[in-house]
């Protein structure tokens, strides 16, 4: 089903440890080393000003152990950019649902509106017991289930008493109301997120797999929010290689590869293995720990995965051959995009002046930024040359 509104785009803050011309420079918990760059406020600042220069929407926070503190980091950063949106990573349970909707609301409403709400409830046991977690992965779910009910609700102006078998609140009322209500972006690939997302979601996230296997993610998802009487938009999180010609995008390509030791491989291969997320056991059969096979379908690259959790493909290749992708997975139902790259700063300028405008040019992406008048007149063009 091709989308009827213009697609949206949205970078993403590298708040996970630091940032770098190399996909092992930096984040989870591995050193930037010499040659990177930290996740100080400066050097977010330049990414965040970059994504809004360049027409992104939004900018992904991610949440973590190896993270900065996503609400902190985003609540520093609206204040050094203006019209970017923030993206903000939060795991229900981890605080109170009252205290997260006052929380929201207050982000909301000192940025002017600028709080989207990245709902992730926690793949991995071992990491949740780090903040003090100890359901297993499907009470997870239930208890963001009703996380999620009582917040909406409360965002909603009601006066909210409810006890669940996780989350129980009484004569709850919110002062803060946003306004408007953050919209709620959801992933996760099991029966159990699948729930979740129909109940809850505004837009269901999934990572980037081949557009056969995306169409099958949506027509799940789609099924499931029919049932409950809602309609939920769809996004996809890729990183992206852009570049003028094809040769470039995968030479970089292989420059990134050419970093990644095959020790280095084989631990985080390993400690992949072992994770509870469904989402990220199809990230790992999409390469099979294989380095040769990498191109798993035109133009989509899944050699990030090799040494990275989470998204593990790229978008690679010509802005034309990136924009042609896109909108094939525009074709399908995703009408919004959660982009990075290596590094973080660069790549926002890549995508943003090599391909957005090839999109807007198909009529498939509008300029978010405000208009500014461009003069029309070339300098000196009727400048008289006398004689000498």
């Amino acid at each position: 089903m091709a989308s009827a509104t213009p697609l949206k785009f949205h970078w993403f803050l590298p708040t996970n440890g630091g940032d770098g011309r190399h996909v092992i420079a930096g984040g989870h918990g591995v050193s930037t080393g010499p040659n990177g760059r930290p996740a100080d406020v400066a050097y977010l600042t330049q990414v965040a000003r970059a994504a809004e220069d360049n027409g992104f929407e939004a900018a992904l926070t991610p949440t973590g152990a190896w993270c900065e503190d996503a609400w902190l980091s985003t609540a520093m950063l609206a204040q050094t950019s203006e019209r970017l949106k923030f993206l903000v990573a939060f795991r229900p349970g981890l605080v109170a649902p009252f205290l997260a909707a006052q929380m929201a609301g207050t982000f909301q409403n000192l940025t002017g509106g600028r709080l989207l709400l990245n709902v992730v409830t926690g793949g991995e046991s071992q990491e949740q017991r780090m903040f003090g977690d100890f359901l297993d992965k499907d009470a997870r779910y239930e208890r963001c289930d009703e996380f999620l009910e009582v917040v909406r609700r409360l965002w909603a102006g009601e006066t909210v008493t409810f006890k669940g078998e996780h989350i129980a609140v009484e004569d709850a009322t919110l002062v803060q109301i946003p306004s408007p209500a953050p919209e709620i972006y959801f992933g996760g690939s099991s029966p159990a997120a699948g729930r979740v997302a129909a109940r809850h979601a505004d837009v269901y996230l999934t990572w980037g797999e081949p557009p056969a296997a995306v169409a099958e993610k949506i027509a799940w998802i789609r099924e499931l929010a029919a049932a409950e009487g809602r309609q939920i938009r769809f996004g996809i999180r890729l990183h992206v290689i852009t570049r003028d010609t094809s040769a470039e995008a995968w030479a970089e390509a292989d420059r990134l590869l050419g970093q990644m030791s095959d020790e280095a491989i084989a631990g985080v291969q390993a400690g992949l293995a072992r994770s509870e997320s469904v989402g990220q056991r199809r990230m790992l059969e999409l390469h099979g720990g294989r380095a040769d096979k990498l191109e798993i379908y035109p133009n989509l690259w899944a050699g990030v995965g090799l040494v990275r959790g989470g998204a593990g493909t790229a978008l690679v290749g010509s802005h034309t051959e990136v924009a042609d992708l896109i909108e094939e997975y525009a074709e399908i139902g995703i009408e919004e995009f959660v982009l990075s790259a290596y590094p973080h700063l660069e790549g926002a300028y890549w995508f943003g002046e090599g391909v957005l405008p090839i999109l807007a040019e198909r009529g498939r992406w509008q300029d978010p930024r405000p208009q500014r008048s461009v003069p029309t007149s070339v300098p000196f063009a009727g400048a008289k040359v006398s004689a000498s």
